[in-house]
């Protein structure tokens, strides 16, 4: 027996479809059955490869108790967090406020009449363990709070409703040109200071703030951190460590330590896409790693083999965990890519497993579950040796050699996993959805990564997602978030919006012969614009103005997370757009946009890499006009604040005309002259 959500097209909640629960999907008609039947409402929020999600599923979520009491008493919705990232940031701040901590599950109550909430948690087991109360005794608990404790009820509201607003409504500040250089240099030391290796906890790409960090390295500002060096080793940990798949290409999430050794072992778009573009960026400074041009291609041949739809676009997410056998009951974390040590001594040669402990973290013991994650211990080229040995765990895992495998098909849900013949490993499940400003941040990695490298396959994969994406998520001449098998749905988000023309100015950059990725960026800029510019305060809102009836508060990204802020990118974007075009409208909003968030700027450098880096492009922004060959060989330098102009109208003698905001400087006469206007041009002030 399904519920509703077996009709959902989102794999998140058609996970959820054979629950006990009666689930609704977020829509008009469940938030009036809610407000009929006075029904406090049950917001879970999740999404496909979350581990706890999952565990929740088939734990509170399955049992028959918990159900049978939701059902009478609450109304249950549930909500993929990566369909609706406005509702996610939302309540996510709510149980923040609540609870001083946030993760997923997001499992929100909220009053029907107002969508307000009261009480929010993340994990419920089904009986008191790990310090939590069961789930059944919460949700008795909360039922009767809400029916008893009325006037309680209204002033806890009120004080969340009150933070939330505040939270939403920023006091703006004014630039000026003596205090912004201190603001820059001051969020390019908290980024670099964020991004130091630390001594305890998770490893996080955290890819806004190394971006940030790296490009800030370019003002020889004063600091206590050598701002190169720790980019450096962020890119080293990055490329060298377990959360790198060595065997196959592709980033994971993160790790659980401070060593970057055991990653959580999903793979998503979102990290790969950034960091590739992260370590395109490190080459291009110089710092020529081999490790790092190897992740690059590896993580290319990934895309292209398990993450990309036959029609261009890039898929989601791949779980973390996997089958080991058909008959298995549930999915082990890590499972298609651990390696047992007795394994490794039947599969490789006594050489090939000699030099694989000396250059990997192998040992007959393990470092995960008695089994092996493999971080490299060096840096350099890998020998021969060592590549053939790593071959023969791909064979392994795929049932099939790398060079023979374009193609690996994905495994759509858990059933297809465990059914069909694979050759090799049963494979985690992929989400195989577009979602826009995800393929963005790849094509933006895709773009930097085949300028940096002079690689065109590289930038034909980009330009095809960009192309699937204009031609195909568009409804009614509005923007469109998601695609599901050919069909687009839910409007465009601010982050959608912003991301995906800076990867279309990305495009530009990296091949700007082609006008094409330009018109198309300023035509996508106007209707963000016309529905998601805040005339009252400043920046973007997350929503469009004609879809945002369902909110309880119209919230502005500024922070980032695991992506970079909306308004960061889409701040930057406008500068790029100002010089790209003379056209300074561009450039009044940009202005207005960082006089909104100057703030919390100044207040929570910390959490707002993106915003600085938008302001080093407003305060540092370059223009470089110039013939295309002069122009490809500037293409894979690290020019940070710099955009590129084809143009044979140059003054006589001269290779090209570097100009200043609104301001162009004398013609240069040579090469060297050239670089030296645009690196002082890049950092003035």
């Amino acid at each position: 027996m399904t519920n509703r959500l077996a009709e959902a097209k989102s794999l998140y909640l058609r996970k959820h479809a054979e629950n006990p629960i009666d689930w609704w999907p977020w829509c008009d008609e469940a938030l009036a059955t809610a407000r009929a039947q006075n029904k406090p409402i049950f917001l879970s929020i999740g999404y496909s490869s979350c581990h706890w999600c999952t565990v929740m599923e088939g734990e509170a979520f399955s049992d028959i108790a918990i159900a049978d009491y939701m059902n009478a008493n609450f109304l249950p919705i549930k909500v993929d967090r990566e369909e609706r990232p406005d509702l996610d940031s939302i309540y996510m701040q709510a149980l923040q406020m609540m609870s001083g901590q946030g993760g997923w599950p997001l499992n929100i109550f909220l009053s029907p009449e107002d969508l307000v909430p009261f009480y929010a948690g993340t994990y419920f087991p089904v009986d008191p363990r790990y310090g939590r109360p069961g789930f059944l005794q919460v949700l008795q608990a909360l039922r009767r709070y809400y029916d008893t404790e009325k006037a309680e009820l209204q002033q806890r509201k009120a004080l969340i409703v009150e933070s939330l607003l505040t939270s939403a409504v920023l006091q703006d500040g004014t630039i000026t040109e003596l205090e912004d250089r201190e603001l820059l240099r001051q969020g390019w030391e908290t980024s670099t200071g964020v991004i130091t290796r630390n001594q305890s906890g998770n490893s996080f790409p955290m890819i806004p703030y190394t971006e940030l960090a790296l490009r800030g390295t370019r003002f020889n500002f004063e600091s206590r951190y050598d701002g190169k060096q720790v980019c450096t080793q962020r890119g080293l940990d990055l490329a060298l460590g377990g959360i790198y798949d060595h065997v196959a290409g592709g980033f994971h999430r993160y790790t659980v330590d401070p060593t970057w050794t055991v990653p959580h072992f999903e793979k998503m778009l979102y990290d790969n896409g950034q960091i590739v573009e992260y370590l395109g960026n490190l080459w291009s400074v110089g710092v020529q790693e081999p490790a790092f041009e190897r992740a690059i291609a590896g993580t290319v041949e990934w895309l292209k083999r398990e993450m990309t739809a036959p029609e261009g676009y890039f898929y989601a997410s791949q779980d973390a965990d996997s089958f080991t056998q058909p008959t298995a009951v549930e999915p082990e974390e890590g499972a298609f890519y651990v390696w047992s040590y007795s394994e490794l001594q039947q599969l490789l040669t006594p050489e090939e497993l000699r030099e694989l402990q000396e250059e990997f973290t192998v040992t007959p013991n393990g470092n995960f579950e008695g089994r092996n994650v493999l971080q490299r211990r060096n840096s350099g080229k890998l020998s021969a040796t060592l590549e053939a040995a790593l071959s023969k765990l791909f064979i392994v895992r795929y049932g099939v050699n790398s060079e023979s495998l374009e193609t690996f098909p994905p495994a759509c849900n858990n059933q297809e996993a465990k059914t069909a013949n694979w050759p090799g490993r049963i494979p985690s499940v992929t989400d195989t959805k577009m979602i826009v400003a995800w393929n963005s941040l790849m094509i933006s990695g895709l773009a930097k990564a085949a300028g940096v490298f002079q690689e065109p396959s590289y930038l034909e994969l980009a330009a095809r997602a960009a192309n699937f994406i204009l031609e195909n998520q568009f409804v009614d001449g509005r923007f469109q978030r998601l695609n599901y098998q050919g069909e687009p749905t839910v409007l465009a988000q601010s982050e959608d919006y912003a991301l995906f023309i800076k990867a279309l100015l990305d495009l530009h950059t990296s091949n700007p012969e082609h006008q094409q990725w330009l018109e198309k960026a300023i035509a996508i800029q106007d209707e963000f614009n016309e529905f998601l510019w805040s005339v009252e305060l400043g920046g973007y809102s997350n929503t469009s103005s004609d879809s945002s009836q369902d909110l309880i508060v119209r919230e502005r990204s500024y922070t980032d997370n695991a992506t970079p802020s909306a308004n960061g990118i889409a701040i930057a974007n406008l500068v790029r757009l100002a010089l790209l075009t003379d056209n300074l409208d561009y450039l009044d909003l940009a202005e207005l946009g960082l006089k909104a968030f100057q703030s919390v700027m100044h207040r929570a450098p910390q959490a707002c890499p993106s915003l600085f880096t938008a302001l080093d492009w407003y305060r540092n922004s370059t223009l470089i006009r110039s013939t295309t060959e002069q122009i490809n060989s500037l293409i894979p330098k690290f020019l940070p604040a710099s955009v590129f102009a084809i143009t044979s109208d140059l003054p006589e003698g001269s290779v090209g005309l570097v100009c200043q905001g609104l301001k162009c400087l004398a013609p240069a006469e040579s090469v060297e002259h050239l670089l030296q206007q645009v690196q002082k041009s890049q950092n003035r002030g």
